[in-house]
Order: C-alpha cells, then structure tokens, then sequence
C-alpha cells in the first residue's frame, strides 16, 4: 500500500467510514467526503493527490513494454488492451459488458481485449461510481460543478469500490469505461498524427489501429502506446453515437464462462494454500446473545483438530481439513445467553409493526396533494388492504468462506467480497492493525445478492482475529446452517394501503409501510394520480437486516402492483387498462406496459383454472413490465405456466447477457414468493437449509420466458436487480384470478397450507 496520498485525510477517517452500512446513504457520505475533502485538502493537495495515485495505479499494473492509461486500462507492444474492472463477478457479467464498453470506444480489436479484476487499491478506488451517484443525491448542476479530481478524492476517501445497486454498466460503464476508451482513443490519433505528419481529421480508427486512407499508411495501437500514454487525457471526449457502436448492443459471449464451465475457475471456497488449515464456526443462536461457556475437551478429542477459538459470540474449530473442523464442531455443546430477545418471534414482529403504523410517528413520508381531502371527497370509493412479507435470505450457493494468513505484521485476506476496500478496512480494524497491513486479493464470488458487502459480513472480523491465532494460511468456512441463521436478511415488512377512487380513477393514494432502516433510495411512483402519501415507519429487530436483490423495490413493488389490480377490480376495470390510464400519455412507462401486454397476449382467452397477471416496477432507472400466467396445484400450492418480461434499461449493452439478467431477477422473484422465508422463535432463526428454506425448482419454473428489451435511448438504468420486483405481484394477482381469493402475504405456500 502506498503512502497516505492526502496528508489532510487519515486513513483511520477513511476506515471509520468504511465501516459504516452503504446500503443507505452512501451518496450523502459521498457529498460530505468531498465537502471535506474541498475544506481540509485545499485544491492543489486534490490534483496532487489525483496525479499521485494515478501513477500508484501504473506501478500496480503495467509491466515492461505496457503503458497505462487513467488506471482504468493498459495496451501493450502487441496490441493486447487489458481493461481492469473496479467491479467483483458474482455472475452478473459486468466484466464482459464494460470491457465492450471501453473497447468500443477505443475501436480495439474485441480478440485482444482482456478484463481483469482491478486491485484492492486506493488507487482503484471507484471515482465513476461516485459521479454516478452525486447527480441523484445533489442535482445534475451541482455535481457538474465539481472537478473529475476531487470526485476521485471523495471515492477514495470513502473507501469506494462497491459492486451493488445495478451500479456496473449505468455508472462505471458510461460515466468511467465509456469516456476512458473515448479519450485514450483521441490521444492514440493526436500521436499518430504527429508521427505520420498529418491533421487528425484525416485519421480514422479501427481493430485496434489508427489509419491514414490517403496515403493508406496505418500504426497500431501497440506502436502509439508510449508516446499516447504521455499525452493528457481530455476529461470531456467525443462519445460515439448510437449507429457507431459495434460492440455496444451486441451479443458478445461472456468471457468469464468458460472457466466455470471447465471448472478451472478458483472461488473463495476452492482456495487453497501449503500447510491450510481449515475452520468452521458456530455462533449464537439468537442474535445479539453471547458465549456463556464451552468445554474444548471433546472437540480437541477428533483426530485433525488443533485448536478451539472463542469469540464475544460464537466458537471456532481450527482443523486440518473442513470434515476434522466440522465433526469437532459437533462435538462441543456451547451455551450461549439469549441477549434479551428470547420473545422475538415473526408473530410478534408483525404485531409490533401493526401497531407502530397506527400510533406510531413515521420517520420519513414523500408524496403531493391532499390525499385526506380525496379520502373525503363525495362519491368516492373508498379501499384499504393490508400486505406482509417475511425476512428473506440471500441463500447464496457458495456460504462464506475467507482464508487469512498472518505473518510478519501483515494479515493477508482470499475470499470473494462486494467491496474489496472496505473490507480490508473492517479487517485492519478487526485485527488491530493499521489498514497498511491489510491485503486483500478479491476472488468470484458463487452468488451475493448484496449479502457480500463488507458492513454486514461478520466473517472478516471472524478471518482477522482467526488468522493471528493460527500460525499457518487458515480457511474459515461457514456451514449452509450457519448461513441460513445468521443471515443479513431482508427486512421483515408489513404495509397498510389506502385509496380512492372516483369516475374509475385514483384520486388519492397512502402507503403507510414498516420496516428497518430508512426511506432513502425510494422506488419511485410512477402512476398519475393528483394525491399521494408514502409514509415509513421504522422498526428493527434483533436481526440485522441488509440489501437484498432490489432492495426496497421488492417490498414496494408487491405492495403497489397488487393493490393495483385491487383498485382495478373495485372499478371494474381490466387491470392493464387501468394501469393503462394512469400512466402519462407517450411515457416510456406506457410504452413498456403496453408492449408486455401486447407481447403476452393479453386478453385473450385461458384455459380453465389459470391466470393471468400483470405488474410494472421501475428501479435503478430501469423499467420493467412482467406478465406471469399461473395455476393453483391441487394441494394449494402455485404453478407458473408461463412468464413475459419487457424492459426499458436505455441502452442494452450485451443483450445476451441481459437477458439472463432479467430472466434471472424474475426466477428469483418468483422463488421468493412462492416458499421462501426467514422465521423467528424465542429470538432465534427456524430454517437452517434448503430442507426448511426452498428454493424454486427448475420444475417448477416457467418452461419459457420470454423477454423483450426497447432501445429507448434514455439514460442508462441498470439490469441486474430490477428484473425481480414485478415477479412477485404479477404471479399473486395471476392467483388472484384463478382461485378468486386474493393474496396479500407472502410466502404462497403459507396460504396453501391455510
């Protein structure tokens, strides 16, 4: 690790940031980072710093006959173009879609571009993402204010190198991968038109070279590398336009599949090192309870186990494999305290829920118009109902394994994380040891979901401490049923809805809902109504709740879709009209409803006992209209039959890619309400598997599903979460129709065994 580039900046303010939830408010600490930062550095100390780790991030990566550009990218002598990515694969293929990004703009040669995991570097810290989100949190003006250089101030101070919020292609992509290819192919022309003695107007580029078509002389990047990477890069460059692009929009296979294919790609749970040991763990049953004691003997009785660890709240076996560790394990019969919530249950949850939200004060409320008034007005139709959904686990297929090796001062750290800063920073704090001694070698990742960010992934602190006890490279490894009972869930939710209706429309609408945490990152109300109330209530838990796929939008969306299709039956009308005639005239909304519905075949006839349901959902700028047609087994359980999506993301970068993005989300959603759930009794977590926690089975998943995807040309939303929150309300309102009883609490499977 470099020298502290900002002298005004400790790394310990770096770290106590770090370690707070990016989950809420990370653009608000992105804001006050660079208020900071324009208070205590001053501007010269910020283009110092800027210049200072740039060459940090060449040192890191460019070797003999490469030469760096922006960090971001290096070409070498040969041609090779390798792009690094701020981003972790979890299975998204982000790497993929940015390095077409890049390579399109840079008219590289697609066969000799190469994408790579970028380091776990201050040097790497992600200051396109930061840009990204400073116009949602200060407006489009303001943030136009500030300079590339201080942004990159605020991202590293932070530290930012996220891989969350459908964040990848709408923020890294075109704000940072987009414009590096632009400019460092500007700076290849102006070299090559100084060497070849002509204007650089006359020069055009393509598959990696810079062509003269006068004279028909050409150089190659290769060539122009050393005297481009001299050159100032602009910090404004000429994007290509739409009907330019020849990697954008094109189905390109996804590097990072063949190696999982073959089996040669290396996860955190694959790692291994000389002399390993392995651990497993087991911590309180109820959150927030403690280690009263543990008697060692029985487990340092197994053949393979060396050591017994205590912790504040959970015991380790160290053994010399994961089955020795495991059967130690076993053998020991900890006592653990209770914390104080042996009367935590979901019973009780729901009914501390119901009451906050009809006594309570809500801590956050948005919306325009009187909405009492409409409730009020003669002639109106008034309707309520009240929705709940339950905790839900990340249910990852690869559970946490990190491997840490302590030795000479330095913890060294393998595993695969959301955010490879903040993690070394949670694990020096963890360890005692300045954030200098911390290496962390990010690795793919089996699934996260948003369980892999590094505020709520108690297992470093557990790797840290681990690795300075053992005197070899540890692994520590977590059961499936540690897992599963000591997730980060999904906030437990419950909503009161209220509307009214007049002449067949929405007059005014409240939604009154309960959960943990805030109301920042709100989805947003996308139907024309003259009077709206969202207000949030906030109640927590003994759980720590943490981002799940979509976040809020998955809540939100199953609370919203589904009174829809309440308030169209209380009009009388066809839910995708009446969706149809609150949505604005001409807006990409209307555009994409209409065309799932057009797509699905709406309205036409069924066979008997199935269903037909339709919802839209907009999150992290993206649009997306589902329709799912579903029947109702004879033991009450749900089977979808068929399933439709359309999506309005702007720009598609890689629509093979895209597509199983929202393909995915939709499975995921509809896994999630069909069985899934996280329960609560005497404090402590039921489920502890995939037995008692099920996931949807490629039996029982739609046959077929049929997405569509409109180039709208908007600004570029994001494509890995907003895929899921129609899935749920349009499979309910499809039940709906086909059973009569309408479903406001999930799971499914809990209704059918009513």
């Amino acid at each position: 690790m470099a020298d502290n580039p900002n002298p005004e900046l400790d790394y310990a303010e770096a770290e106590a940031l770090a370690t707070k939830p990016k989950k809420k408010g990370v653009k608000r600490r992105i804001f006050l980072a660079g208020s900071a930062l324009l208070v205590g550095g001053g501007i010269f100390g910020v283009w110092w710093t800027d210049s200072s780790v740039k060459a940090r991030g060449k040192a890191l990566t460019t070797g003999d006959g490469e030469h760096s550009f922006n960090t971001w990218m290096k070409i070498a002598e040969d041609d090779t173009v390798t792009v690094y990515s701020p981003h972790i694969d979890f299975g998204q293929g982000s790497h993929t879609a940015l390095g077409q990004m890049l390579a399109d703009e840079l008219d590289a040669d697609w066969e000799k571009v190469k994408i790579e995991q970028a380091p776990s570097d201050l040097a790497f810290a992600n200051a396109a993402l930061a840009k990204g989100f400073l116009p949602e949190m200060v407006g489009e003006m303001v943030a136009g204010l500030l300079p590339d250089a201080i942004i990159g101030m605020m991202a590293r101070s932070l530290p930012l190198q996220i891989t969350g919020g459908s964040s990848a292609i709408r923020f890294t992509g075109e704000v940072g991968m987009r414009k590096t290819g632009a400019a460092v192919r500007a700076a290849l022309v102006a070299e090559a038109a100084d060497r070849l003695g002509v204007p650089a107007e006359e020069l055009t580029t393509a598959d990696s070279k810079v062509l003269h078509a006068a004279s028909g002389k050409s150089l190659r990047y290769g060539e122009l590398a050393a005297g481009a990477a001299e050159r100032s890069l602009t910090g404004d460059p000429v994007l290509k336009t739409r009907d330019q692009w020849r990697l954008i929009g094109k189905p390109v296979p996804r590097r990072d599949i063949p190696a999982k294919v073959d089996g040669s790609a290396v996860y955190g749970i694959d790692f291994t090192l000389p002399d390993m040991r392995v651990a497993t763990i087991s911590a309180a049953p109820v959150r927030g309870g403690k280690l009263e004691s543990v008697d060692e003997s029985p487990a340092l009785a197994v053949k393979g186990v060396e050591k017994v660890v205590k912790l504040e709240d959970a015991v380790i076996v160290v053994g010399k494999g994961y089955w020795p560790a495991t059967k130690g394990l076993a053998a020991l019969s900890p006592t653990f305290t209770d914390g104080g919530h042996a009367a935590v249950s979901s019973p009780a949850i729901y009914a501390a829920q119901d009451k906050l939200r009809s006594g309570g004060k809500a801590d956050n409320e948005g919306g325009e118009g009187d909405v009492d008034a409409a409730f009020k007005t003669a002639g109106a139709k008034v309707v309520q109902a009240e929705y709940r959904v339950p905790f839900l686990h990340h249910a990852m297929m690869e559970p946490f394994a990190l491997t840490g090796h302590y030795k000479d001062g330095t913890l060294t750290l393998w595993g695969g994380l959301q955010d490879p800063l903040s993690t070394r920073a949670r694990a020096a704090k963890a360890a005692g040891i300045d954030v200098d001694n911390v290496v962390f070698n990010p690795m793919i990742m089996g699934g996260g979901f948003g369980r892999r960010f590094p505020d709520i992934v108690e297992a470093i602190d557990q790797i840290a401490v681990l690795a300075k006890q053992v005197p070899y490279p540890v692994k520590l490894v977590w059961s499936r049923e540690e897992d599963v009972r000591r997730g980060t869930y999904r906030p437990q939710s419950s909503a009161g809805l209220k509307a009214s209706i007049k002449d067949g429309n929405i007059t005014g609408w409240r939604t009154d809902y309960v959960q943990s945490g805030n109301a920042e990152g709100e989805v947003p109300f996308i139907y024309a109504i003259p009077a709206i109330s969202r207000r949030h209530f906030a109640y927590q838990s003994n759980q720590i709740d943490g981002p799940w796929r979509s976040v809020n939008a998955t809540q939100i969306g199953f609370y919203t879709e589904s009174f829809m299709d309440e308030l169209a039956a209380a009009a009388g009308a066809d839910p995708y009209q009446f969706r149809s005639k609150h949505l604005p005239a001409g807006s990409r909304h209307l555009a994409v409803l209409d065309m799932v519905a057009k797509r699905s075949g709406w309205g036409s006839a069924l066979p008997e006992g199935v269903g037909r349901g339709i919802a839209i959902v907009e999150s992290f700028g993206t649009i997306v209209a589902e329709v799912v047609e579903a029947s109702v087994k004879e033991d009450g359980s749900p089977k979808v039959l068929k399933a439709w999506a359309v999506v309005d993301c702007g720009t598609t970068v890689n629509p093979l890619n895209a597509e199983a993005q929202i393909a995915g989300g939709l499975i995921m959603g509809l896994s999630s309400a069909i069985g899934e759930q996280v329960t609560l009794d005497k404090g402590a977590v039921v489920e502890s598997n995939f037995s008692d926690y099920p996931i949807l089975k490629l039996a029982d998943a739609p046959p077929a599903i049929d997405v569509y995807f409109i180039e709208s040309g908007a600004k570029t939303g994001g494509i890995g979460e907003p895929g899921l929150p129609p899935a749920s309300p349009a499979l309910a309102n499809a039940l709906s129709t086909a059973s009569g009883k309408r479903i406001r609490t999930l799971p499914l499977l809990t209704q059918a065994k009513a």
